[in-house]
């Protein structure tokens, strides 16, 4: 039996992987508000938006950004498209939660977008960057990161 095998990654960078899978779980409702096939309303949508990103998202994307990549730096050049893209995408998905936090009507279409964004992003990052990443850093750096990863 042919059994189907999810991306492997190292241990130490399990708890970044964890929050990126909560995010595709968001990104999916978000992609579906407004459509027959969401099950929230937008209000409960914008709740959700609000417990991924107050601390969780928020700190996740400083994990990446404050940790991550410095240590990255430190083997490999982040002047790098994949490296800017992702920053530049941390920058919009920022942008978009917010307008999704003060906003109260219109909502349904930033929802989506974001949902297209985070999902894109997560991607991209479980297959592109942290794989570089594992493969730059060496194996005594990724353990000594991984105390600094919120659960």
């Amino acid at each position: 039996m042919d059994k189907k095998k999810g991306i492997k990654r190292h241990e130490t960078l399990y708890p970044l992987s964890h929050h990126h899978h909560d995010a595709l779980f968001l990104a999916l409702k978000l992609r579906r508000a407004g459509t027959e096939k969401s099950q929230l309303s937008v209000d409960e949508l914008k709740n959700e938006v609000n417990q991924f990103w107050e601390p969780g998202g928020q700190q996740h994307f400083r994990e990446e950004e404050e940790i991550l990549l410095p240590a990255y730096a430190e083997y490999e050049s982040i002047d790098q498209p994949e490296i800017k893209e992702m920053l530049l995408e941390h920058v919009m998905v920022r942008s978009l939660v917010r307008k999704i936090q003060q906003a109260d009507t219109g909502l349904e279409p930033i929802m989506r977008e974001l949902g297209e964004l985070l999902e894109a992003h997560v991607r991209k990052e479980e297959r592109i960057i942290f794989p570089m990443v594992e493969k730059a850093l060496p194996e005594q750096v990724l353990v000594e990161l991984e105390p600094h990863w919120h659960r």
